[in-house]
């Protein structure tokens, strides 16, 4: 749809843009703060002109110029929120989904759409996304893969190579620029939801799609469910087309609140990456953990892996919240292998470096010391153990 705003490509740095993309037209609408329009129907008295309108969308998924017809085509607000991101990420479009999972499934449907349904992937992934693949319940076919076997793992009908980068939950980091130039002409979808486009924008390295998990980081208040996908505005009409088919559609009140989320993006994602790093540090030195796991980009999140009983570090946390999800203002822990990834066969997670006893850690915006405090206390008072020879694990 067209809201007026000017979607060309400026120099603005990324904390500009996060404040200022997808609200550039407000001051000329006498507002400043984004209007929430929560419309479900548009009235049209040209019912010859809104067939024409309809004919086009359906003909290559391009939002109508004007009002939306209906709220599973678009929304004004929602619209802001992609508009958004696809300036911070560096792509043409983005196109925003009811969740992270919808917005994953949307890809693998328009790929199956054009007979495209094998798909070669690197664990790990997000334990729903494994899930996904692995069931084939969209019909897809998946290879697993190590990075360096990318390219062999292709086929005539590929439709898509797909990582994580960093990975839920190992954090481990994968050479994009290398797995772009392996993957050739098939598109290279990049799961950008640990880093975020203020530690890495995938476009860069040659991907062809960036998807989030929403409700993570850009959100980034735990209170918002959403999914969303960078990428050319030619896959964008194809996405467009399955989210109008499907409905997969995200509410207006969450597009408001993402927007709203962006603006303090790069502010959020640093502080709590200072945070993070302070205390990978000092897990590593800790003789209750075998093995820390961080990126090299940095970021937000931390795995470790203990000596002791995982659980009984979960029952202990007091500030720290035991919970699924990641992203928020609060600091969340996690035991994988019980929760996020419990759905990938127990092999399999064990292979991807998902052991029993790692715990992930999304680090938020508290005191570091009262984090470690807590932290300290959960770990318990086990006897010490010699130090490990092992290094902090780079992601």
């Amino acid at each position: 749809m067209d809201n007026g705003m000017d979607t060309r490509r400026t120099t603005r740095a990324l904390a500009t843009e996060a404040v200022h993309a997808g609200r550039d037209d407000l001051a000329g609408l006498g507002l400043h703060a984004p209007p929430i329009d929560l419309s479900t129907t548009y009235p049209s008295y040209d019912s010859r002109a809104e067939a024409a309108r309809i004919d086009a969308f359906a003909t290559t998924g391009a939002e109508p110029d004007g009002p939306p017809v209906y709220g599973r085509l678009g929304n004004p607000t929602v619209a802001r929120f992609e508009t958004a991101l696809a300036r911070l990420e560096g792509t043409e479009a983005a196109v925003a989904f009811a969740s992270g999972m919808a917005a994953l499934s949307a890809v693998l449907l328009v790929r199956a759409s054009m007979g495209l349904r094998h798909v070669v992937a690197v664990r790990p992934l997000y334990g729903c996304s494994d899930h996904l693949l692995t069931a084939g319940l969209l019909g897809s076919e998946v290879t697993w893969t190590d990075p360096a076997g990318v390219a062999d793992a292709l086929r005539p009908d590929t439709g898509l190579v797909l990582v994580e980068s960093p990975a839920n939950p190992t954090l481990a980091e994968i050479d994009l620029r290398a797995v772009a130039h392996a993957c050739g002409s098939v598109p290279l979808l990049v799961d950008n939801t640990f880093a975020t486009p203020v530690l890495q924008r995938p476009v860069e390295q040659g991907a062809r799609l960036v998807l989030h998990s929403a409700t993570k980081y850009l959100g980034g208040h735990g209170d918002v469910l959403a999914g969303v996908v960078a990428c050319d505005e030619e896959f964008a009409g194809r996405l467009r087309q399955v989210r109008f088919a499907t409905g997969g559609v995200l509410h207006p009140l969450a597009g408001y609140l993402l927007l709203r989320g962006l603006s303090t993006l790069p502010v959020r994602v640093r502080a709590a990456s200072a945070n993070a790093a302070e205390l990978a540090t000092r897990l590593a030195a800790d003789p209750r953990v075998a093995r820390v796991h961080y990126p090299s980009i940095g970021g937000a999140m931390v795995a470790f892996e203990v000596h002791g009983d995982p659980h009984e570090v979960i029952a202990g946390v007091r500030l720290i919240t035991p919970a699924v999800s990641l992203g928020s203002v609060d600091s969340l822990i996690q035991h994988p292998a019980s929760i996020s990834h419990r759905i990938v066969d127990a092999g399999d997670r064990r292979d991807a470096g998902v052991s029993d006893r790692l715990l992930r850690l999304s680090v938020g915006l508290e005191d570091v010391e009262d984090l470690w405090s807590d932290l300290d206390r959960a770990l318990g008072t086990s006897s010490a153990r010699p130090a490990r020879s092992e290094a902090m694990a780079q992601g």
